[in-house]
């Protein structure tokens, strides 16, 4: 085969293209630190750098966001449920210190006042943010648990009612002890007889009850009662449904046959009708009177004798009280939080005659929010407010402000009945009466004082099973924060060894390149160099 110059210059500009091409490569590689500038370099290069650079973003999405967002709000909820339980152990020393019998009304006050201070922090706990977002609010991060001052601004320009669906089981039925000290206010039998009603034979003393009464008490107060007129006369049905599980209504009494009679009485406070159970004023056999059950807007309770209770109700039974709200304070627990209900918010001019209604929890749903902290991994990272936040702890404090209440009067009493017995001589008539009056005083204060130190005991035992609760909920916390930090530590070595794949896969070896490029530019400058020389020769220097 007859070789020319022609094709020696070709297949010399070609190799000498090839060296460049080389040379442009190993250029590329130095510069960029990768063995490929575009997938037809190496495709299976190509393809395993997609997947790996794939697995490294999610890990990162993982690891350096989701992880340390997840770990955040759980450090933020657990300082929160931390300070929980410091209020709630300062409130158990508290009731310890109330317990002690020798406290007058004055001393009981100071530490109902630090007290009712601990409960408002209690609250005040639940409504930490974390960038923004409520911790403890479920779904609703943009809600707090309680409402706020601004809240209570807003309401008073939009009133805000809410239609509460409260779901109460035999368990939730609790005790409140009543005394009667209504004879102190009369007056028994005449001058000479030593208070004692001739009639009855019954004294000033005798005539002091102590009655154990039965009742359900809601979660707030201040609920609404009938509507009235402006006389305080009713002018509709109280809007109130009590029924059991299967929904009869428990509003209605029955008589021994079976039949309906009256229904459930509103008063208008406490003392009016805790007096009235007492008293047994209720005749669930009158059609037109009322079953047995008192209810007390006021103070968010239904109320009902032990023989009432012990009749109509047994271990297991469930009910559903339906009410409503339309007085909101302060730090009241919002209710969208905690119940199915039913929110009419005034969207006009604060007549209520434009409204709008807005339902809540009506499926119950869990409200957990979930955190993907990894490859098909979630974990959750809120812990609800019903876990730890109960009506129960603001509303125990209510039951203690009636029992200070009742023994500051019976002290004024006692105060009052000492000054009149000194008006006298102590060999008088009137002297012995009021000093039977006395006893009588001091024996219902005796009662009163034995109540509120049983109920400073049995707080003891609640403020306890609220610690248990929160110490759950402290637990469940730490747990998940465990979890998640062993995750973390998994990802952080996930992205290593990806990160490792990767480098391996489109990385370079500097040293091993920059030699190749070192002897690719040797063997181009070489190449460069015989070329001349034979491109300098042609067959006319032979002819």
């Amino acid at each position: 085969m007859r070789i020319t110059n022609k094709i020696m210059r070709n297949n010399s500009l070609y190799n000498i293209n090839q060296n460049k091409l080389l040379e442009d490569k190993l250029t590329n590689q130095m510069t960029n630190q990768s063995k490929i500038a575009r997938p037809s370099d190496d495709p299976v290069v190509a393809i395993r750098a997609l997947r790996l650079r794939s697995n490294v973003t999610t890990i990162t999405q993982y690891y350096d966001k989701n992880a340390k967002d997840a770990d955040s709000w759980l450090s933020v909820t657990a300082d929160a449920l931390k300070t929980v339980d410091e209020v709630l152990k300062n409130l158990y020393e508290k009731a310890g210190e109330g317990a002690n019998k020798d406290l007058t009304a004055d001393d009981l006050e100071i530490i109902m006042t630090q007290m009712k201070s601990l409960t408002g922090e209690f609250y005040a706990s639940g409504n930490v943010d974390y960038a923004g977002r409520y911790v403890f609010s479920g779904f609703r991060t943009d809600t707090p648990i309680t409402f706020t001052a601004a809240d209570i601004a807003e309401m008073k320009k939009h009133p805000l009612s809410y239609e509460i669906k409260e779901n109460i089981g035999f368990a939730n039925i609790s005790t409140i002890d009543y005394v009667d000290s209504d004879v102190l206010s009369t007056t028994i039998g005449g001058v000479g007889d030593g208070g004692i009603d001739t009639t009855t034979n019954t004294s000033y003393e005798q005539g002091i009850t102590n009655t154990t009464l039965y009742r359900i008490r809601l979660s707030y107060d201040g609920v609404d009662g009938a509507p009235k007129d402006a006389a305080g006369n009713p002018t509709g049905a109280i809007p109130l449904k009590f029924t059991d599980a299967n929904g009869n209504d428990l509003s209605i009494g029955k008589d021994a046959n079976g039949n309906p009679t009256g229904g459930i009485k509103e008063f208008a406070n406490a003392e009016e009708a805790y007096k009235a159970i007492a008293k047994g004023e209720a005749d669930p056999t009158d059609p037109n009177g009322w079953n047995g059950i008192a209810y007390i807007p006021s103070t968010g309770e239904l109320v009902f004798s032990k023989e009432y209770y012990q009749n109509n109700y047994k271990e297991g039974d469930k009910f559903q009280v339906t009410y409503d709200k339309s007085t909101w304070e302060e730090g009241d627990i919002n209710p969208a939080h905690y119940f199915e209900c039913i929110e009419t918010k005034d969207v006009g001019d604060g007549t209520m005659t434009d409204t709008k209604k807005t339902a809540y929890n009506v499926n119950s749903i869990d409200q957990d929010i979930y955190y993907d902290v990894g490859f098909n991994q979630q974990i959750q990272v809120n812990t609800l407010a019903t876990e730890v936040f109960s009506h129960d702890v603001k509303r125990d404090m209510d039951d203690f402000q009636h029992c200070l209440t009742q023994l500051r009067d019976i002290e004024t009493q006692i105060s009052d009945i000492k000054k009149k017995m000194a008006e006298f001589p102590e060999d008088s008539d009137d002297y012995k009466n009021w000093s039977k009056k006395l006893e009588g005083a001091e024996k219902a204060q005796s009662y009163i004082r034995e109540n509120i130190h049983a109920k400073f005991e049995n707080q003891i035992t609640k403020y306890q099973e609220y610690m248990d609760d929160n110490n759950i909920a402290i637990t469940n916390n730490a747990t998940r924060g465990s979890r998640l930090e062993l995750i973390s530590t998994r990802l952080m070595n996930q992205k290593a060894t990806f990160k490792d794949l990767q480098t391996d896969n489109e990385g370079i070896d500097v040293t091993q390149v920059a030699v190749e490029l070192s002897s690719s530019e040797l063997t181009y400058q070489a190449a460069l160099m015989a070329t001349g020389k034979i491109m300098q020769t042609n067959l006319m220097n032979y002819i």
